[in-house]
């Protein structure tokens, strides 16, 4: 009897994390009844406050404690209300530490203040006197965003460590409680050599957790090779995996080294694997069972040694139980089964993510200063990332290219257009981009099908392979 195949915390369950301190708020107004009232407020709703009843009082504050944010009157001297105290303390605030969230109050009628004010940097106002509900969501906002600016600079700052010091290691981007789960497998099961299942949606990051396994194991010096198994046709799956001989059949000009061969001693990466016909399945068995292989049209034995990770979007169990997928292949493959979560479940890492994406390809296209402005991070957070990982790096390299200056906004991110079907999208669209866009829209439509979607398209099916594969289309079957 053989023993049981080893068990995987289930993401959507983490371990309880340390309670974090609570945020801190400085509230700045030259009335002592209404910082008291704020104080009262803010401390019911689990707040850390302190108070500044001057801008040199809340300049003293900031020098010298650590805050998450600012909540400040706009006028301190006696029956003034032109709020020119308030401005110059925003500016200074904004040059000591530019990613604190500020808002302003000002008093019923004068909102022509909070839009200068806003102008000046502030995040959101409040009027005098004010709704607690309303007052406490924009605290709420403001810090969530404030600590997604933290985080997206510190990231920065780990990236760049990293690459000094690592030489290219892959780097998994996540401070998440769903993902904590996933980086103690990696830990554990990386330098094991075992066989690997990765699971996820589409665009999840399956492939970065391979390279990851791999890189983190003892066959690091040896080649990873990466191949999108569902993806090759009956007439090349055995010369793409094997190998062939010269002369093995028509267009065999000469010896090829499949990717086997290529991955001896090191990692072989099998992406799309729940998407590979039966007859492909039971040839990939016999190699994985007994490390040998044949290439096409040789007689002669080649032994390999090789680590499979493999990847798939489709629930393998149940396309074992219709029929579609060995389970004698599936035990070979799934030694340890990592499950990757959907970034929805990982709201926590966009903002992370969305950094690690405007650093690497600001590198790329020479705008290495790029930034993330506030309202591009909230419109990050909105959004639902049907396309997970994959579809925000395409949305940050877009919007990269797509900003004035060196910050991007949220009408950059085109995100809520990129969301709407219709010809007001497609007009301002490339050839390039209306034709990835319709052929992702097919392969939606017929759930990953490429022969329907290619019917669909009025394509052959090696033609949409052919674009497909220039895209860097995946999930395909």
């Amino acid at each position: 009897m053989s023993e049981p195949l080893p068990t995987v915390p289930n993401p959507s369950t983490p371990a309880p994390a340390p309670a974090a301190r609570p945020a801190r708020i400085l509230v700045a107004d030259d009335q002592a009844d209404v910082l008291e009232a704020l104080r009262l407020l803010l401390k019911r709703d689990g707040y850390a406050v302190v108070t500044a009843q001057s801008p040199a009082g809340a300049l003293a504050t900031l020098e010298s404690e650590d805050v998450d944010l600012v909540l400040m009157d706009l006028n301190y001297a006696r029956d003034t209300t032109s709020g020119k105290e308030g401005l110059d303390l925003l500016g200074r605030i904004r040059a000591q530490d530019a990613s604190l969230p500020v808002v302003v109050m000002t008093a019923w009628g004068s909102v022509e203040g909070a839009v200068e004010a806003m102008r000046g940097g502030a995040r959101d106002y409040v009027q005098k006197p004010w709704d607690n509900t309303r007052l406490l969501a924009t605290l709420r906002t403001q810090l969530e965003l404030g600590r997604a600016l933290k985080r997206s600079r510190r990231l920065e700052e780990e990236n760049q460590h990293l690459r000094r010091g690592q030489g290219g290691l892959p780097t998994m981007v996540s401070e998440s409680r769903a993902m904590q789960p996933i980086r103690r497998l990696l830990e554990r099961v990386a330098p094991s050599g075992a066989n690997v299942l990765v699971t996820g949606e589409h665009g999840t990051g399956k492939e970065v957790v391979a390279r990851l396994l791999h890189a983190s194991s003892t066959r690091a010096d040896r080649p990873f090779v990466a191949v999108n198994s569902g993806g090759l046709s009956e007439g090349v799956f055995e010369s793409e995996l094997f190998g062939h001989v010269k002369g093995a059949f028509t267009d065999a000009k000469t010896d090829r080294i499949g990717c086997f061969e290529l991955a001896d001693g090191g990692t072989l990466f099998l992406d799309e694997i729940g998407n590979m016909p039966l007859s492909q399945q039971a040839k990939l068995l016999r190699v994985l069972q007994t490390g040998e292989l044949h290439p096409v049209g040789s007689s002669k034995t080649r032994r390999v040694d090789v680590r499979v990770v493999s990847a798939t979007n489709v629930d393998l169990a149940k396309a074992v139980a219709e029929g579609r997928f060995r389970e004698d292949l599936l035990y070979r493959l799934n030694t340890v089964e990592l499950q990757l979560p959907a970034l929805r479940e990982r709201r926590e890492d966009i903002p992370l993510l969305a950094a690690h994406f405007l650093a690497e390809h600001g590198r790329r296209y020479g705008r290495p200063a790029m930034r993330l402005s506030p309202s591009a991070l909230e419109a990050l957070l909105a959004y639902p990332w049907p396309g997970n990982v994959r579809e925000l790096e395409h949305a940050v390299e877009r919007a990269l290219l797509m900003a004035a200056g060196d910050e991007v906004t949220a009408e950059d991110l085109l995100l809520k257009r990129a969301g709407r079907e219709g010809p007001s999208r497609l007009e301002e669209m490339t050839l390039e981009e209306v034709e990835r866009y319709l052929i992702e829209r097919a392969l939606a439509r017929h759930e990953g099908n490429v022969s329907e979607a290619a019917k669909g398209l009025g394509l052959s099916r090696s033609a949409l392979y052919r674009r497909l594969q220039y895209y860097g289309i995946k999930g395909a079957r």
